[in-house]
C-alpha cells in the first residue's frame, strides 16, 4: 500500500487517527461512511505497510530524559552502515540521511549530559567511518506534531 497511492478513503481514515489515535474504529467508519469491518481491515493495511503507526506519544522530560539533542555526523564512507548502527541504539529517536552539511542526522534522548557525553564520546564517534560530529542541544521544544495531513 505505500507504494500506491493513498485513495480519499484511507486519507481519511488517517486524518481520523491523527486527530486521536484511540478512536473507535466505530467512530472512524461513521466518520467516513464505511462498515466498522472494513476500516479494521484498512487500518490493519495501513500500519502493515508501515504507512501509519499508532503509538503514544510521550514527552521525554516528563519520563525523567533531561537532555535531547539533534546530531549532525559527517561520515567518511557508507552512509547507510552508519545510518543503521545509529537507529540500532535506544537512545537514538530518529535517524535521517541528509543532503548538506552533514550526512547523517540523528535526535538523541539522554537522561541527562553526562549520558549524552558518553553515548557522543564512547559511542557515536567510535562508529566506523564516522568523521565528525556536531551537537545541537534543545533548550526548549516550542512544536512537535504529527498532523501532517494528507495531500
Amino acid at each position: 500500500m505505500a507504494k500506491e497511492k493513498l485513495d480519499d478513503i484511507s486519507k481519511r481514515i488517517i486524518e481520523q487517527l491523527q486527530e486521536d489515535g484511540r478512536r473507535s474504529y466505530s467512530a472512524i467508519a461513521a466518520a467516513v461512511e464505511l462498515s466498522e469491518a472494513a476500516v479494521r481491515q484498512r487500518v490493519q493495511r495501513l500500519v502493515e505497510a508501515g504507512v501509519v503507526q499508532i503509538v503514544a506519544v510521550t514527552d521525554p522530560l516528563q519520563l525523567g530524559f533531561l537532555r535531547q539533542a539533534m546530531v549532525g555526523i559527517k561520515v567518511g564512507g557508507d552512509l547507510t552502515e552508519v545510518a543503521d548502527a545509529l537507529a540500532a541504539m535506544d537512545e537514538v529517536s530518529y535517524v535521517v540521511i541528509a543532503a548538506g552539511s552533514f550526512d547523517v542526522l540523528a535526535e538523541v534522548i539522554c537522561r541527562d549530559d553526562d549520558h549524552l557525553l558518553d553515548l557522543l564520546n564512547s559511542r557515536i564517534r567510535r562508529i566506523e567511518g564516522v568523521t565528525g560530529v556536531e551537537t545541537f542541544v534543545y533548550l526548549k521544544l516550542r512544536k512537535q506534531t504529527y498532523g501532517w495531513g494528507t495531500p
